[in-house]
Formats: structure tokens, C-alpha cells, sequence
């Protein structure tokens, strides 16, 4: 299993945002050049985002983004299913009622598959972990000086 790099992406423009709150809207360039990323792909990263609500997106020369919630109420589980999307990580598509000789009418198949019941429960507990994760838990395990430095290294860029 592997989430796409837009998570990653998201995240660490949610810190910045999150540091940079009383400088006002963050561009995607400025995010951009940040972590040299790709601008066209990561603004379709943070319009994801906005979509569901996490971050507030301003038009024009001084416009950009921000948070739409305080650090507290924006959950780790928020920004993986607004930009991975809600599908569940399993798909199980019934493979072993495939094959020669299997009738799928019989009653061991009625029940539900014991792979992807297991599956269910594990990505339950998953999903749980990031739901009782916030924003607020990654500013707190940043390193102590991370939130000043991101203010003068912000204050460098726009200078």
C-alpha cells in the first residue's frame, strides 16, 4: 500500500499554512518554490483541499491559501480522503468464487470472504489512527524552532 505524494504534499502546506496564518494568503508559487514542487500539479493538490474544506483559496495578486479550520479540527484522515479520495484502500472482487469447479450458488459464499473481512478490520484501525490525528499533533512534533523559522524564511521569500 502507498499513498500518492499529494498527501505528503498537503500536509506540509497545511504546516506552513498553519505557521504562516498571520501573514494572510500563502500563493502556490510561494509553496511552490518552498518545496520545489511543481506548481500546476501541487495548486490541484491544494484545490482538493479546498474542496473539502480544509483550506479557504483567494483570487488575485494577493491572493492564495489558508486554513479554513483551526489545526484541531483538521484530522490526518481529512487531507488522505480529500486528496486519495474515500474508496476504501481493499476492493475485493470475489476471486475465490472463480474458477473450474466452484460453484459461486454455494453456501460457504454466502457468508462474507474471510480476507477481505480481516481486510475491513485493518484498515478500520487505520483509518481510526488518522481520524484521532489533527494538524495540531504534526505543528506539536515539529521541531521547536520550526514555526520561526518558517515566518523569516516566508519573510525572505516575499521580501
Amino acid at each position: 500500500m502507498r499513498m500518492g505524494e499529494g498527501v505528503e504534499w498537503g500536509l506540509h502546506c497545511c504546516l506552513v499554512l498553519a505557521w504562516l496564518e498571520e501573514e494572510g494568503p500563502v500563493s502556490t508559487a510561494t509553496l511552490a518554490a518552498w518545496f520545489e514542487l511543481p506548481p500546476a500539479y501541487l495548486k490541484k493538490r491544494l484545490q482538493a483541499l479546498v474542496r473539502a474544506g480544509l483550506l479557504t483559496s483567494s483570487a488575485g495578486a494577493r491572493g492564495g491559501f489558508g486554513l479554513a479550520r483551526r489545526p484541531e479540527a483538521i484530522t490526518l484522515l481529512d487531507v488522505v480522503v480529500a486528496v486519495e479520495g474515500p474508496d476504501d484502500l481493499f476492493r475485493c472482487t470475489e476471486i475465490r468464487q472463480r474458477g473450474d469447479g466452484v460453484d459461486p450458488a454455494a453456501a460457504e459464499f454466502r457468508a462474507a470472504c474471510g480476507v477481505t473481512t480481516l481486510m475491513r478490520r485493518a484498515e478500520l484501525v487505520y483509518r481510526r489512527e488518522l481520524a484521532a490525528r489533527t494538524l495540531a499533533d504534526a505543528l506539536a512534533a515539529a521541531p521547536p524552532a520550526a514555526a520561526a523559522r518558517a515566518r523569516r524564511r516566508y519573510a525572505r521569500m516575499a521580501g
